[in-house]
């Protein structure tokens, strides 16, 4: 009631009879009418006084001022104009923007409908039109060299309420890097440099380049200036790649919000049939050649690090990707409502970033005296099994070869198989030595045995230490959003995604992974997620009940199969069925499971035949799946992901057979890995409502780690199992449950 009482009594600083409705002054309102460009409105309001609205000028004091004095009077910078800005961060239709802003075009007026409606179709094929004549002008580029005009730029971008920005970094590593320098764009044309820690040309290059170069504004003096600027909620931040910048700054004490991320937009637009990086979106949309890194800092002995760029090379090329930047914005934001992908982008993409850049931050502990002990044993393991290949060799071999492994395997041993590649040498893939291994050649075997020992010291336990902060004393991996087709997230330097679990080794390392003292690694994982979708989306009865009724669903399959019962199955039996669980999922062949399990490929050919037999609504799903995406070009995910195939139709049969399986495998592992993305977004504000101190650190395909206080294990558990298990919710409603598996330990290995 009190919500909707109004309130009777409220002091009024003004007597009533003023604040009753009057009659406007109608030509200073036609004036303001004319200069916000309200077309209709200003008909209707001089109909209604009976004034020619010809007669009245627009109010000058109203319109998009032109170039601001104090942008213009910038060396080298052109006259920052209006954004015009409408629904999707684009300049109004029909009309010409100031200063520059698509210079040289006329927009265009197709983007409207018979009613006088603008699509979002229409919108976006118009933008992308008008941004193919807007040619590119480096010579507009402004060097900022004091602080007053980075100032009046930062005014600029307050005033348009937008900016997009790159950091140039002085290393690849943003836990580590200082920043070399700052480009921000307003508006297309009106881009900027502001260089920090250039040097001077030096009698050479390294060493012996020279000190800093003249003119730069102090790097605390521009952060402390841009500090406000990017944490303003009014002003949005746009970059390609914004993850990336967002940890850079952050380490310099800068958080960056609300943001736009062009990379991101492409990715949610096109997964799986163009590339994302910039030069590759340059040439595709406005069929511009943008300059290289490469052609920037050389290469070889006469490479140069970025910091010994000339200034003004430095200006064209980083005032050029916030120029870029901001027209792929322009471009590609509206595309998101045309194709129907924008919820994806808003509630997928676009609010990981900050929730990626603060696990990035945060890295996770390493035990360095397990992993050197692991080293030492891999050593001696890799060196016993080397000496058994020379053994079986009969002669002097080095497995690391593949040419020497070629000509003893197909040539002196004559084993079956032998392929040759284009160079004329035999072909030694793992795909080669697996088939070999599991016919049961044991040279192959131990070959593959010495790959595996020798790849988990180089990557693993040799390098992991190196990758350790200084300054936190942790390791740092850096995941990547738009690296795969389905959605799923990658991870590297180093590449924590890739370390065996199935194998004793593997897990080996992951006990190297630790909670620092007085808190536990609680590893959180989905428990068979894509099985639990494929009873899902293809509406199997039997597996969605069987998963509802908490059955072992390898058993309950056995079981429907061979019609062996649950109880006293024999673990043969189960393991078989396991794998045809799993393999339907990839799409596995007879050949395939025949390998994995070690029997005639025609008994293997048997098992799936009859498993589908068994399970139709599977087979009616991989048809229909496969015969959408043929169609479309693309297969989507349960949250609307669209996974782009475009390969599906190649004339060759290899290709064409591969991304048929990849299509069929996309809804479930994208499904999946959109989950996990929601549940992410959602777990910070939880715990933090929660008032518990747990922090995310990882994320490895379906599983999360954090660390977590040890006295708050308990009660940390079950809020993340909660925030797991809903994440689909209300989005999608699932039947089949969704389960995760949550455990504390002192390390890694064991928590999992």
């Amino acid at each position: 009631k009190q919500l909707v009482q109004l309130d009777d009594r409220v002091a009024l600083d003004v007597p009533l009879d003023d604040l009753a409705v009057h009659e406007p002054d109608s030509r200073k309102l036609i004036a303001f009418l004319k200069a916000m460009e309200f077309s209709t409105l200003t008909r209707r309001v001089a109909e209604y006084s009976q004034i020619d609205p010809s007669d009245i000028e627009a109010d000058a004091s109203m319109k998009s001022a032109s170039a601001p004095a104090h942008v213009a009077a910038t060396s080298q910078a052109t006259s920052p104009g209006s954004s015009d800005l409408d629904l999707f961060g684009q300049g109004a239709p029909g009309k010409t923007s100031n200063a520059g802003q698509w210079s040289g075009s006329q927009p265009k007026q197709s983007a409207v409908t018979d009613t006088g409606l603008q699509t979002p179709k229409a919108l976006a094929d118009a933008r992308a039109e008008e941004a193919r004549s807007a040619k590119f002008n480096r010579a507009a580029y402004a060097t900022i060299r004091s602080a007053d005009d980075l100032k009046r730029w930062i005014a600029r971008a307050f005033d348009v309420g937008q900016v997009a920005l790159t950091v140039e970094p002085s290393t690849a590593d943003p836990m580590t890097a200082e920043i070399t320098g700052i480009s921000l764009a307003t508006g297309v044309n009106e881009s900027c440099y502001i260089p920090l820690a250039h040097t001077k040309p030096g009698d050479g290059a390294g060493l012996f380049a020279g000190g800093p170069a003249p003119d730069q504004i102090k790097a605390a003096d521009a952060l402390a200036a841009l500090k406000p600027l990017l944490a303003d909620a009014g002003v949005l931040k746009i970059g390609h790649d914004l993850k990336f910048d967002t940890v850079v700054l952050a380490q310099h004490g800068i958080d960056m919000a609300p943001v736009e991320d062009t990379i991101l937009i492409s990715y949610v637009l096109d997964a799986g049939r163009a590339k994302h990086d910039q030069e590759s979106l340059a040439e595709s949309w406005f069929g511009h050649k943008t300059i290289s890194f490469g052609d920037l800092v050389g290469s070889g002995k006469n490479r140069i690090t970025y910091d010994q760029v000339t200034i003004e090379k430095a200006t064209e090329y980083a005032a050029e990707r916030a120029d870029l930047t901001i027209r792929l914005w322009r471009v590609l934001k509206p595309r998101l409502l045309a194709y129907r992908v924008n919820t994806v982008y808003e509630t997928l993409e676009r609010p990981l970033v900050p929730v990626l850049a603060r696990m990035e931050r945060r890295g996770i502990s390493i035990d360095r005296q397990v992993l050197s002990r692991l080293s030492g044993e891999f050593a001696q393991t890799a060196a016993r099994v080397e000496a058994d290949i020379q053994n079986m060799a009969g002669e002097p071999i080095n497995p690391g070869s593949p040419k020497q492994l070629g000509d003893i395997m197909f040539g002196k041993m004559s084993l079956p198989g032998g392929a040759k590649t284009k160079t004329g040498a035999w072909s030694t893939s793992a795909q080669i030595l697996d088939e070999l291994a599991e016919a049961g050649h044991e040279f192959p075997a131990r070959v593959l045995e010495w790959r595996q020992v020798t790849k988990l010291k180089s990557t693993y336990t040799d390098s992991l230490p190196e990758y350790v902060n200084p300054q936190t004393h942790r390791v740092h991996t850096t995941y990547a959003l738009a690296a795969t087709t389905t959605g799923r997230l990658s991870s590297n330097e180093p590449n924590l995604q890739n370390i065996p679990v199935r194998t004793e080794d593997g897990r080996k390392i992951r006990k190297a992974f630790i909670a620092t003292k007085g808190h536990k690694l609680v590893s959180a994982d989905y428990s068979q997620i894509e099985l639990r979708l494929l009873a899902e989306i293809a509406d199997i009865p039997s597996l969605r009940q069987a998963f509802n009724d908490k059955l072992d669903i390898h058993a309950m399959t056995a079981s429907e199969m061979f019609g062996v019962p649950i109880k006293d199955m024999p673990g043969e039996v189960r393991r078989r069925a396991k794998a045809i669980n799993f393999g339907i999922i990839y799409g596995i062949s007879a050949f395939g499971l025949a390998n994995q399990l070690g029997i005639p490929r025609e008994e293997a050919g048997a098992y799936i035949k009859k498993y589908f037999e068994r399970f139709p609504g599977i087979r009616a799903y991989m048809d229909a799946t496969r015969d959408f995406c043929r169609e479309h070009g693309y297969v989507e995910t349960i949250f609307g992901r669209k996974c782009h195939y475009p390969d599906i139709k190649a004339s060759n049969p290899s290709i064409r057979a591969f991304n048929e399986r990849a299509a069929i495998n996309a809804r479930l592992q994208g499904s999946a890995a959109d989950i996990i993305r929601r549940a992410m977004i959602r777990m910070e504000d939880v715990l933090a409502e929660k008032k518990l101190s747990a922090q995310m650190l990882l994320q490895v395909h379906d599983e999360l780690i954090f660390e977590v206080p040890d006295d708050e294990v308990a009660k940390t558990l079950p809020v993340i199992q909660h925030v797991m298990q809903d994440a689909p919710f209300p989005a999608v409603s699932l039947s089949v449950p969704l389960q995760v598996d949550a455990r504390a330990a002192s390390n890694w290995d064991e928590a999992h």
